[in-house]
């Protein structure tokens, strides 16, 4: 959940860099997570996550960080934020607990305004706070390295990123570096809406496990001059993903 969460955020991100911005450079927000689905296996598995996010602004830097706690229901192969690592398996667990937490960077290496075409780089580390005895997380920290793309046209804001993520192998549990694609647009609907769709996939992460690709449709809102609401509901195209999630989360500027 966390790594779908993540996903959300920069695309929405992307989508909405022609927003004008308040001039507070630090943001909090939390947000509300739910995905269910049975990953290829014989159970449904069930991840439900509360988030706190952060994001501060410095320049052509933008840094974040989200901590989560997480409660999983199903199938003990299922890792939230890999996804099934084992094949299926006829034991199931129900155990909640603090989550891995994510910090980022973002560069805005690139933007011509005269062609609305800008170039963003990022970085990304999952610190393993996670319990791993409890299967909320492999217990090794992840790296990320992305490169994301976008470019407005009028009020139509298409944007595209791949990314290269090196996972930490935990004992008895190797995993396979992999590299993951979105591409996606949104559109500005008035001054206060806008929507969107985005596809999101990533390679197999283990031996015997499945690939994961998700088609997600968002919603954000201004709600007044400082929070900002963003709903969204995805659908799993294959079986590394769930098979159908949903959230809402809201953040203004301090």
């Amino acid at each position: 959940m966390a790594r779908i969460a993540a996903a959300l955020c920069a695309g929405l991100a992307l989508a909405c860099t022609a927003q004008a911005q308040e001039d507070s450079p630090l943001t909090l927000g939390a947000g509300l997570h739910y995905s269910s689905g049975d990953y290829g296996t014989g159970n449904t598995t069930r991840i439900a996550s509360l988030v706190a996010t952060a994001r501060y602004d410095a320049g052509p830097w933008t840094y974040r960080a989200a901590v989560p706690y997480l409660r999983v229901d199903g199938d003990t192969s299922v890792i939230p934020g890999v996804g099934p690592v084992r094949g299926g398996t006829a034991s199931s667990r129900t155990e909640s607990g603090l989550g891995d937490i994510v910090l980022g960077a973002t560069y805005a290496a690139y933007y011509d305004a005269a062609s609305t075409f800008g170039v963003d780089l990022a970085g990304k580390v999952k610190l393993p706070t996670a319990d791993e005895s409890k299967g909320l997380g492999t217990g090794e920290p992840d790296f990320v390295f992305l490169v994301d793309f976008y470019r407005s046209f009028d009020r139509v804001t298409g944007f595209a990123g791949i990314g290269y993520h090196i996972l930490g192998d935990a004992p008895g549990l190797p995993l396979n570096n992999v590299w993951s694609a979105s591409l996606g647009a949104s559109y500005r609907l008035d001054q206060r809406d806008s929507a969107g769709l985005s596809l999101d996939g990533r390679e197999r992460a283990a031996p015997g496990s499945a690939r994961q690709r998700e088609l997600t449709g968002f919603f954000t809102r201004k709600l007044d001059r400082f929070w900002k609401a963003q709903l969204y509901a995805l659908i799993g195209l294959a079986d590394g993903s769930p098979d159908w999630g949903f959230g809402l989360s809201a953040a203004r500027p301090f």
